[in-house]
């Protein structure tokens, strides 16, 4: 271990409960074709619901374990006659929180409250009030939203359009979509497809599915807006699901989540859609600490899948292509272990669109063994990224692969829930949320209001969805990066440091067969040394290459990074020696006698990304495994050609460790 720095490994955050749900009713006004918890309005279930002293109490023991952000919804939160105690009390006592409501029930005194920094979701079913009262049914619903909306407007309280799709509307979804520009500059669609109810009632379940979009229509949906959420926390969550051969259905879930669900009866679980009674735990009897604590992570082991869920859903080839979870087996068939056979085709149309888009929307890039996929929602011709990037382009993915999606719109940041900021520089901002890291461009006003360019990453950076507002930059190409970021070194510098590799400020080439790397920062005459190599070296790239720890040794890889000379290959060769740069008025080679000198100098010259967390430990065991392997040496140089015979007759049979 190097006496320069000491790591601490933090293998897993503590499970604290960060984020709660709280439905306050089931009750709703309107009476929606494709709701799957309607009650109504006058139901006597209101006798049964949560009074303000109960929420006052769940919420400030909530806040005791950690929780920060409340989530709002129902049926409609706002015809609880207490709503404006208990949205006071709740957003007053948490760092944020979202609302999800209809609109309807909308006034000025209302409105007023919801100017305070938050989420605010509105619902919209129709681009006009036949089509919006159809799947309402309730009459005058589409006037009554435009009115809570001009509130809202009225008051200055931001808010975001929900725009849900299904089969009776979805003839209007670009009129909805026109309409959703029109009254915010926010909009998003909500969940595309539609699950099945809660009771469980035979009648309301084929209401439902008769809402249920085509496999294709639902899949021409993932472009538009966010999720419900994140959807690089979807993933990470989906995905935390997929261990093989294994049948804990909800233990890999329960283990990751960080937030749990209330509904209006004071019945906890760990998901919004669990509504089996064995599942939740009633916090009119016991406390959510006991909850969270025991009865949450005791369900971890209890509910198993069997051979049911081995056979299907768990071995299925298609399962990352699905939405499946087992709550929705639990709702379709009312067994958690049970597929669904619309997700299914749904997951087959997802692959079959994915495999056809491959020629005009997808390209693949090789770089130091990683595969990068690049995904478009525009065309990706040869013209769109820089000729550069024609030296890495490859056919065909190799097995390891990170995956860009770029997509060309940008919903407003203001009043969003980003997480945790964990950088705050001139031009980005970065949070953590969950699994993911959010990347805001700011530029030199270090504002996110007015943002170009946003990105999310799961929590490895093999995963990213980029969401740019310069859609006309992309048509012009020519572009630079494969990120849109102004260097692609920033999201791969995680990524490398996982596979034990890393970038190094460095010219790269091979000589006789050998890889020699040029360490030193701008001016150091990194480019200088390519220039005089031209005629007897391969140029690998005079500025950024990628050194890597491989099974027979340590390789150096070029990359598309380059300074003055443009040439670049993805080619690798063995590391032979490293040099540190130093201009002279002579030429000398000194072999430099101690680790820690080398370490230094390395050190110096990494390119290390700005969310640093797991990456340091890592990178220094790399660097100092690396200084043990490979020769260094300090290479003074004139600007003639004469060091190329002291690199020509260096002897490489020496390869003795530096002494400490």
């Amino acid at each position: 271990m190097s006496k320069y720095l000491i790591t601490k490994n933090v293998n897993d955050l503590p499970r604290l409960p960060l984020e709660g749900t709280i439905d306050l009713t089931y009750r709703c006004n309107n009476n929606c074709r494709h709701c799957w918890l309607w009650i109504p309005e006058g139901s006597r279930e209101k006798e049964k619901e949560l009074a303000f002293e109960e929420i006052r109490r769940i919420v400030d023991e909530a806040r005791s374990m950690g929780c920060q952000k409340w989530i709002l919804s129902g049926g409609e939160p706002m015809l609880r006659e207490d709503f404006h105690e208990v949205f006071d009390y709740i957003t007053k006592n948490s760092i944020s929180y979202s609302l999800n409501t209809n609109g309807t029930l909308i006034t000025p005194r209302i409105a007023r409250l919801m100017k305070r920094k938050g989420e605010k979701w509105v619902a919209l079913y129709g681009a006009t009030a036949d089509v919006h009262d159809h799947i309402t049914r309730n009459p005058g619903s589409f006037d009554a939203v435009m009115r809570g909306i001009s509130y809202l407007k009225e008051a200055g309280a931001a808010f975001v359009v929900q725009i849900i799709p299904m089969k009776d509307n979805y003839h209007q979804f670009e009129d909805m979509k026109k309409l959703a520009q029109i009254l915010s500059p926010d909009w998003r669609t909500g969940i595309s497809w539609l699950y099945l109810s809660a009771s469980g009632n035979p009648k309301k379940n084929a209401e439902i599915k008769a809402q249920r979009l085509s496999p294709i229509e639902l899949n021409n949906l993932e472009k538009f807006g966010f999720y419900e959420k994140d959807i690089q926390e979807r993933l990470h969550e989906q995905e935390a699901c997929l261990r093989s051969g294994d049948d804990h259905l909800f233990a890999a879930c329960i283990a990751v989540r960080r937030d749990f669900h209330i509904d209006p009866y004071g019945q906890m679980s760990f998901c919004d859609k669990i509504k089996e009674p064995l599942l939740r735990y009633d916090l009119r009897k016991g406390s959510l600490r006991h909850c969270w604590e025991t009865f949450i992570p005791e369900l971890s082991e209890k509910m198993r899948g069997g051979r049911e869920y081995l056979k299907n859903c768990c071995s299925c080839k298609l399962r990352r292509d699905c939405s499946w979870c087992p709550v929705y087996g639990y709702l379709e068939h009312r067994r958690f272990s049970a597929k669904v056979d619309y997700l299914c085709e749904s997951a087959k149309e997802k692959k079959r669109l994915r495999e056809t888009s491959k020629k005009g929307y997808r390209r693949y890039y090789q770089l130091a063994g990683i595969t990068i996929q690049v995904d478009s929602d525009l065309p990706i011709t040869d013209e769109s990224f820089h000729p550069k990037f024609k030296h890495f382009e490859i056919e065909r993915p190799g097995d390891d692969i990170v995956r860009i999606n770029h997509h060309f719109f940008l919903p407003d940041m203001d009043g969003q829930d980003l997480g945790k900021e964990v950088h705050r520089k001139p031009p980005w901002a970065i949070f953590k949320k969950k699994n993911s890291w959010i990347y805001v461009w700011t530029g030199p006003s270090d504002r996110i209001s007015g943002t170009s360019l946003a990105a999310v990453f799961n929590n490895d950076y093999t995963r990213a969805r980029i969401y740019s507002a310069n859609k006309d930059t992309y048509l012009k190409g020519n572009l630079q990066t494969l990120t849109f970021f102004p260097t692609d070194q920033l999201p791969l510098a995680r990524v490398l440091a996982d596979r034990e590799a890393c970038f190094i400020h460095s010219a790269g080439l091979v000589l006789n067969n050998r890889g020699l790397l040029f360490v030193g920062h701008s001016e150091a005459g990194k480019s200088t040394i390519v220039k005089l190599l031209q005629s007897q070296a391969k140029i690998l790239c005079d500025d950024r290459i990628i050194v890597r720890k491989w099974a027979d040794g340590f390789k150096i890889h070029g990359t598309w990074g380059h300074g003055e000379v443009p040439d670049v290959s993805p080619d690798s060769a063995p590391l032979n020696a490293i040099f540190f740069l130093e201009k002279s008025n002579k030429n000398q080679l000194i072999k430099i006698k101690t680790r820690q000198e080398t370490f230094r100098k390395i050190w110096a010259c990494l390119i290390k990304g700005f969310t640093a967390d797991g990456w340091w430990d890592k990178i220094l065991t790399l660097v100092e495994q690396l200084i043990r392997e490979v020769p260094c040496y300090t290479l003074r140089f004139d600007k003639s050609c004469g060091f190329v015979d002291l690199l020509k007759n260096m002897d490489h049979a020496d390869r003795c460790q530096n002494t400490p």
